[in-house]
């Protein structure tokens, strides 16, 4: 994994490209490179995990009469097999490393070369000899792309933050920016960057940048097939791409490790992983989080209704893995505030974020590589707002169902630029319109895919941010194998009744997984990333609202109503102000990280 970036087409020099560098070294803290030619200046910081005395980038290929040089983050998960077809065709790796082999697909099959790639990626490619620079970024969107045009130009990054580093771009923030982030946030519109003119390479697209003009097209998406296969069918081929892509997902040259929460998705990947590695006469290190006092203030509720202690121990009873806990205090998670702020470059999804941050930074001493079970609800049906019909059937985001609460907090200077209840509704119908759903799928079927979409483009890309963010914060790799695109593309296609077997949550993956694990995690009701109870924390957090609003210069009030603010401290939202754990505590951290991220990255308000 790495950090990469980019200046095309504008003025760099060594001052600019140290600072950019700078600010890519906790994604890439093992090392730099770049490479100038002509108008364009290519950018690499490396977190090496594959090959790490080799594959150093940016990597330079002379094919024909061409000259290639390509600056790449991510990882394949079959790149044996493109390496195997291309040797065939006479090919030569340097390196075992997969932006090499990358390269070398580019070089043969162009833009087709895409459709070859089972992996996370972002990545830029130069053709020298005619000065186009080639982007593209993998089918789900796991790692990250930014760009910015600037000037007859193009600045592009892993992260907005490196972007931010050129002298002539100015954070700024219109009333587009401040409608996601107060009427949508901390999901974002698909494609945008938040900031005026910041942009986002869209998961399944790839563009070029021919003389000054960025042209970009979408390689893949999701498509609606008939699902021709019986049940039991159904049932092997989700076990065996389960599988597949799980010890797909373990290939690294040191240590791995999983996420284990003691739900279904993150025990299936444990238990799997830890199989592979006894095999191999390894042991897997597994990693849980809990929080001070949790069994003392823990509280059962809709959306949480189990604490995860006591599965987790089952877990850990049954495989033969070297453990870890990492315990949090209330304090713990208010430290990191900031830094989750600036991992990800925009206000987040306060303690979830913070957490996980806190989390990566005690797994990472231990391995290099951890997977975890992210993604399997979007995919496999597991949220509340699949299963209950009323939820199902609002029309609107069914993870921020809070649009009027949300308006109240809106300066009215905004809301008289922007209808808040018809910005978020033209979001809405914008993404409904682009789902690919065959017409002869009865109603219930046809909202499903419409959900799974949505989930697909906002919700789920929210929770992934936040995985690649706060892992790479501290130079470690999450990886989610249930974001295999093959998982992806057939689920898609599975009815809802085969989703729901049993008429539980995830049915078809429980129903895929007998055996694999003990019936109470097999069959335990869904139970989402843990939130602490401790009401220590609500008063931490409510103290530094109540000095935010001590400060009448206080950057955030230029966009939020005070009142708004003094009102939050009192009450409790009907519904969560975000997916299922933003309630009262962490929508006052929200709007801490909305203050800290004005002031940090000096943004202007246009």
């Amino acid at each position: 994994m790495c950090a990469i970036a980019g200046i095309l087409n504008l003025y760099a020099d060594e001052q600019i490209i140290s600072a950019m560098l700078k600010s890519m070294r906790r994604r890439g803290p093992g090392g730099h490179g770049q490479y100038n030619s002509k108008c364009v200046c290519l950018l690499q910081s490396r977190l090496a995990n594959i090959d790490a005395s080799n594959g150093s980038q940016p990597i330079i290929l002379e094919q024909g009469n061409g000259r290639y040089v390509i600056t790449f983050d991510g990882e394949l998960y079959n790149s044996q097999e493109i390496a195997k077809e291309l040797l065939a065709l006479g090919h030569c790796f340097q390196s075992r490393s997969d932006a090499e082999l990358v390269l070398h697909a580019y070089v043969q099959w162009k833009t087709d070369a895409l459709e070859k790639l089972n992996g996370v990626f972002a990545m830029a490619i130069l053709e020298e000899q005619t000065g186009e620079v080639f982007f593209a970024r993998d089918r789900i969107g796991v790692k990250p792309l930014f760009y910015m045009e600037h000037d007859g130009g193009l600045l592009f990054a892993s992260e907005m933050k490196t972007i931010l580093t050129y002298p002539a771009i100015r954070a700024t923030l219109d009333e587009d920016g401040i409608s996601q982030i107060l009427l949508l946030g901390p999901g974002r519109r698909p494609g945008s960057g938040v900031f005026k003119n910041m942009r986002e390479l869209e998961p399944g697209h790839y563009a070029i940048y021919r003389q000054v003009k960025l042209s970009v097209k979408q390689y893949w998406k999701l498509k609606d097939q008939p699902h021709r296969d019986s049940f039991q069918e159904t049932v092997e081929k989700v076990q065996w791409l389960v599988k597949n892509a799980i010890t797909r997902h373990m290939a690294a040259d040191g240590p791995v490790g999983t996420l284990l929460s003691g739900g279904l998705d993150s025990s299936v990947v444990t238990a799997i992983c830890a199989s592979e590695m006894k095999q191999n006469g390894k042991q897997l290190h597994t990693f849980s989080l809990d929080y001070e006092d949790q069994e003392k203030y823990f509280t059962p509720e809709k959306f949480q209704p189990t604490s995860d202690t006591a599965f987790i121990r089952m877990m850990q009873s049954q495989l033969d893995c070297k453990h870890h806990w990492t315990v949090l205090k209330p304090e713990d998670l208010v430290e990191n505030i900031a830094d989750a702020t600036i991992a990800r470059d925009l206000p987040g999804m306060a303690d979830v974020d913070t957490s996980l941050l806190a989390f990566c930074k005690n797994i990472a001493p231990h391995v290099n590589v951890v997977l975890s079970g992210e993604c399997a609800d979007e995919i496999f049906g597991g949220y509340l707002w699949y299963r209950d019909p009323k939820i199902r059937n609002i029309q609107g985001f069914p993870w921020a169902q809070s649009t009027k609460e949300r308006t109240a907090f809106l300066q009215p200077w905004v809301t008289e630029k922007v209808n808040p209840a018809e910005f978020v509704q033209r979001e809405y119908y914008q993404s409904l319109s682009e789902c690919d759903i065959l017409p002869e799928n009865n109603e219930t079927e046809k909202r499903i895919k419409e959900m799974v979409n949505l989930n697909f483009r906002w919700f789920m890309q929210t929770l992934l941010d936040r995985q690649d963010r706060m892992s790479m914060y501290h130079g470690l790799i999450v990886r989610a194998p249930f974001s295999d695109y093959r998982i992806v593309e057939y689920l898609y296609r599975v009815p809802w009744e085969v989703k729901a077997y049993g008429g539980r949550e995830k049915g078809l993956l429980r129903k895929a997984m007998e055996g694999l694990l003990p019936d109470a995690i097999l069959y335990r009701k869904k139970s989402p990333y843990p939130k602490t109870y401790h009401p220590a924390y609500l008063a931490m957090v409510s103290d530094l609202l109540k000095d935010l609003l001590r400060d009448p210069h206080a950057p955030i009030l230029q966009i939020v109503r005070r009142e708004a603010l003094e009102d939050l401290l009192q009450q409790e939202f009907t519904w969560p102000w975000y997916g299922q754990l933003m309630r009262q505590a962490q929508t006052i951290v929200y709007m801490l990280q909305i203050n800290y991220w004005l002031d940090h990255y000096s943004v202007r308000i246009d």
